[in-house]
């Protein structure tokens, strides 16, 4: 028959367990915080003071307008060099980018003709490369749009588009960086604790000593569900409290209890798969392989890192079946936009839904295990 004092019970045992695992705990804090600064302070995947150099074989106005156009933060000062200089400096690395400006090139545009100028990149420079490229023939088309525009006196377009950006007007990166940090770390560390208590339990002996116990299999799962969730859900609060918003000064426009509600169903979900993952593998290196495998699908096709509109529609209806998905959709209604119960109930009723499932699949496989076990 099942007691809520017993799972309170065990949860505590639990509790106590991962306390008492310096190893364990010196992951959870570097994960809610060292973690989370190092996402968000990264500046690799933003075109961020790349070194720039102009082969100028025109010596014009406007090839030195264009020299002029590259400003900081995405680019450093351009610098000149020679053009038998490319690719020596190329293969040193000492300039990420590299445009190089035909003879004539002034006298072609004003002409009307539609002159090439080469914008060269290291490719070993991957994400620099090719964001920066794009900025660098941005830069260079509206250098010579101005001299085209001042030469034939041409009046200024009667229109101007004026973009706004939501939540994030200077779009920091690591405002979003970091956010998302946190929430890949609440389902690799609610995967991973979840299905290491099981593997743990197995490995110790100490699963034969709960079998002597008169313990059923939701008692027990539910134990290291509650116990596991409730140390990453405390973990979280903190990490918004003092990384987020104290230490990195990012701006939460919604309702942090409201936020924690969703992750406490959302680590409901999370747990029993690390459960369920735990009663097939053998052994932590298994374990290991199979979060792997379960873990990067989950966060790459969730929508955190692209839009979910952007994948294959069939896809698009297979991750609404993973609650990753429904976590990363209120979390950034919630925290970036200010949404609130009235917006994401449906998000939270899916997660609720699925977690469940879950928990019940998971019940299932610890059943047989532990039958396996007591033969």
């Amino acid at each position: 028959m099942f007691s809520s004092a017993r799972v309170f019970w065990l949860a505590t045992k639990e509790v106590r367990s991962i306390l008492s695992d310096r190893v364990l705990i010196v992951l959870v804090v570097y994960t809610f915080t060292l973690s989370v600064i190092s996402m968000a302070q990264n500046t690799a995947q933003e075109v961020h003071n790349a070194a720039i150099a102009i082969a100028d074989e025109d010596h014009s106005a406007l090839s030195r307008a264009i020299a002029q156009a590259f400003l900081p933060p995405r680019f450093k000062p351009a610098q000149a060099i020679r053009p038998s200089e490319i690719e020596r400096f190329l293969d040193l690395a000492r300039y990420t980018f590299v445009v190089e400006v035909p003879p004539h090139f002034q006298r072609d545009v004003a002409a009307g003709r539609s002159p090439t100028i080469q914008v060269l990149a290291d490719a070993t420079a991957a994400m620099q490369a090719g964001v920066g490229a794009g900025y660098a023939v941005q830069v260079i088309a509206q250098a010579v749009a101005r001299y085209v525009r001042h030469g034939a006196a041409m009046p200024p377009p009667a229109v101007r588009a004026a973009i706004h950006l939501a939540f994030n007007p200077n779009a920091t990166p690591g405002w979003f960086m970091g956010i998302m940090g946190i929430l890949n770390n609440v389902t690799m560390l609610a995967i991973v604790l979840s299905g290491a208590a099981v593997i743990r339990e197995r490995e110790h002996g100490t699963l034969d000593h709960l079998l002597t116990m008169p313990l059923s299999p939701v008692e027990i799962a539910l134990a290291k569900v509650v116990a596991n969730a409730a140390v990453i859900a405390l973990a979280t609060a903190l990490s918004i409290a003092f990384v987020v918003r104290l230490l990195l000064s990012i701006p939460i426009a919604g309702s942090v209890p409201l936020f924690l509600g969703g992750t406490c169903l959302y680590l409901f979900f999370a747990s029993a798969v690390g459960l369920f993952l735990a009663t097939i593998a053998r052994s932590m290196p298994q374990m290991g392989l199979l979060f792997m495998l379960v873990f990067i699908p989950m966060i790459q096709l969730s929508g955190g890192f692209t839009p979910l509109s952007s994948e294959p529609v069939a896809l698009q209806w297979i991750m609404q079946g993973v609650a990753s998905t429904h976590f990363v959709a209120f979390a950034e209604a919630i925290l970036f936009r200010g949404a609130g119960i009235r917006i994401v109930w449906p998000d939270f009723v899916a997660t609720a839904g699925l977690g469940a499932l879950f928990f019940t699949l998971a019940i299932l496989r610890l059943r047989s295990v532990l039958e396996h076990a007591a033969g």
